[in-house]
Formats: structure tokens, C-alpha cells, sequence
């Protein structure tokens, strides 16, 4: 391991970051994103996964979870000021470490048999990265992302995540119209508006979940392609945080099941 001090905010390798960090475009041309935090990279590390390059501050170095980073890794490890860092930096308040990462390639066709979660139009970065959290912990291991959501592997969604993301099987830029109808298995898209509630379901078998936009819920296409269901709710709000929705829809599916 070398590390190298980075003074200059014009440096190179400070724009290159700077771009990853904030421009989805940048990333997608670049083939690469960011890891902010040591758990995301200690995640990624430990999947055996590889680290271009590691960020930090020289006061953050010899931290207990900077070195178990730092043992992992065997790159370059570039160190900036405090306030460089706190400028680029999308969390403020982490221990400083942000990591570049080549975004993952997936060779694996979607599987319209196995449980698929749908995020149609899905917007906040937030609410996509705790969606993905959820899938996982409920073993939904196939997300699919149509266009106009949020990117699956910006740094935000990435840090909502929790490093989610690295046992999920992703596909963005999807268009609903091109895969619904070759589901072999149930679809559930859930609407505020239907009266069939999720708890009369049989979720025991492989099923779809589609879950939409945070203002205008799912399409009409998806509701048209897909068993509407309703979470209820006694306390009479018009509707649930998507993100919470989900994953109560994720979790019953699994008390179903068990």
C-alpha cells in the first residue's frame, strides 16, 4: 500500500471522484461509482471484490475501521484535506473514506420464475436504497429498475443500501412493457386505491412485487398486468412511504412462508 497526498481540488483524480460522486452520466461513461464509508468498502472488500482506489484524511488513517479497510487492500490510498473531503463528501458527518469501484457487470439473464422485486419510476435515492435492503433481507436476491428511477449504483442509493446491492441481481434502464408479461408466476403491484388486501394473499409461491413512483404510484400498464393489493391501514392515512410499503409487503411474504 502507497499513499499519496492530493492538495489541489483541480487535481485529476479529485475531478475524476468529484464526477462519480455527482454526475450519473459521468459514471456510466466511466464504468465506475463510489463507496462512501468504511462499511460499504469493508462489504465489498469482503466479497472479494476490487477496490480501484481508496480517499481519506491523514487524521483518519490510523483509525481501527480505516485499518481494517486499509487490510483488505492493496491499492493507492490518496489522502486529502479535511475540508476537501467534507466537500465532496454526500454523508458529512462519516468517518472520511470514499473508495472507487468499477460498477458490476451482470452476464445473468433475468429469470422469470424466481422472486423479482420491480421499481418502476422509483425516484429518491433513499427510498430505492432502502427498498434494495429490505429485498435482500426478505431473500428477494432479482431487481429490476425501469427508466426514471433512481440509479441503482449512485453513492446514495448505494448508502441506503448498506451494501444490499453486492448479493442482489440488478438490471436498470428496463422497460415494464418488455418483461411483465413473461412472468410465469404471480404479480403484485401494490395501489393505495384496491380494496383486496395484502394479509388475503397467498404469498407462499414465487411472486413479482411492483412498487411505484413516490407521488403517482404504479402505472396503469402495471396495475393492468398485475393483482392490485392494498395495505390497511385503521388510522386512516392516504398512504404509506413506498420504501415502508415494500417492505411490509417483503416481510409477509416471509412470515407466509415460514
Amino acid at each position: 500500500m502507497s499513499t499519496i497526498f492530493l492538495e489541489s481540488k483541480d487535481n485529476p483524480k479529485i475531478k475524476h471522484l468529484r464526477g462519480l460522486i455527482e454526475q450519473n452520466a459521468y459514471r456510466k461513461k466511466q464504468g465506475q461509482t463510489v463507496l462512501e464509508g468504511t462499511h460499504l468498502c469493508l462489504a465489498w472488500l469482503e466479497e472479494n471484490r476490487k477496490i480501484n482506489s481508496i480517499f481519506t484524511t491523514e487524521k483518519s488513517l490510523t483509525h481501527p475501521e480505516i485499518c481494517d479497510v486499509l487490510d483488505l487492500y492493496q491499492g493507492s490510498v490518496f489522502i486529502i484535506s479535511e475540508s476537501l473531503y467534507k466537500d465532496l463528501s454526500t454523508l458529512g458527518t462519516t468517518l472520511p473514506c470514499l473508495a472507487i469501484i468499477d460498477l458490476p457487470s451482470s452476464s445473468k439473464s433475468l429469470d422469470y420464475k424466481t422472486d423479482t422485486l420491480i421499481l418502476e419510476n422509483i425516484q429518491d435515492p433513499g427510498n430505492v436504497g432502502t427498498l434494495l435492503r429490505s429485498a435482500a433481507a426478505a431473500g428477494i436476491q432479482q431487481i429490476v429498475c425501469t427508466k426514471g428511477s433512481a440509479s441503482l449504483w449512485s453513492p446514495r442509493v448505494l448508502r441506503a443500501g448498506m451494501g444490499a446491492h453486492f448479493s442482489l441481481y440488478t438490471y436498470e434502464n428496463i422497460q415494464l412493457e418488455d418483461i411483465l408479461e413473461n412472468f410465469q408466476i404471480p404479480v403484485y403491484a401494490t395501489d393505495s386505491h384496491q380494496s383486496s388486501s395484502l394479509y388475503d394473499k397467498n404469498l407462499t409461491q414465487q411472486c413479482v412485487w411492483i412498487l411505484g413512483n413516490e407521488g403517482q404510484g404504479v402505472s396503469e400498464f402495471a396495475l393492468k398486468h398485475a393483482e392490485a393489493v392494498t395495505i390497511p391501514q385503521p388510522g386512516g392515512q392516504e398512504s404509506l412511504n413506498v420504501a415502508v410499503a415494500g417492505s411490509i409487503c417483503f416481510f409477509e411474504m416471509v412470515r407466509q412462508r415460514q
